[in-house]
């Protein structure tokens, strides 16, 4: 199993820039796919980032060029960086693990953009 802990919502302005960490239970040096996926009111989660065990990395088209997923296995943590936010990028944003054929899910963290 893992437990996934997500950090670093919060309120911006549109332009402005935040940082999501997802904290792991265990060794993340053996999940293959880990990223963030995000759920807006009334619409379907979806994909953000994603990040496998090699480095590459997979973006929604939305978030390319503004938006950065990396991991860091030493200390079991995926972060998004997130620049150039805009009102459209706010919603629920969760982390997500691929491991064993198994997804797991963080409890999600709100980031929203308004002046």
């Amino acid at each position: 199993q893992v437990q996934l802990v997500e950090s670093g919502g919060g309120l911006v302005q549109p332009g402005g820039s935040l940082r999501l960490s997802c904290a792991a239970s265990r060794t993340i040096f053996s999940i293959n796919t880990m990223g963030w996926y995000r759920q807006a009111p009334g619409k379907q989660r979806e994909l953000v980032a994603t990040i496998a065990r090699s480095g590459s990395t997979n973006y929604a088209d939305t978030v390319k060029g503004r938006f950065t997923v990396s991991r860091d296995n030493a200390n079991r943590t995926v972060s998004l960086q997130m620049n150039i936010l805009k009102p459209e990028d706010t919603a629920v944003y969760y982390c997500n693990a691929l491991y064993g054929g198994i997804g797991y899910w963080g409890q999600g963290t709100q980031v929203t953009v308004s002046s």
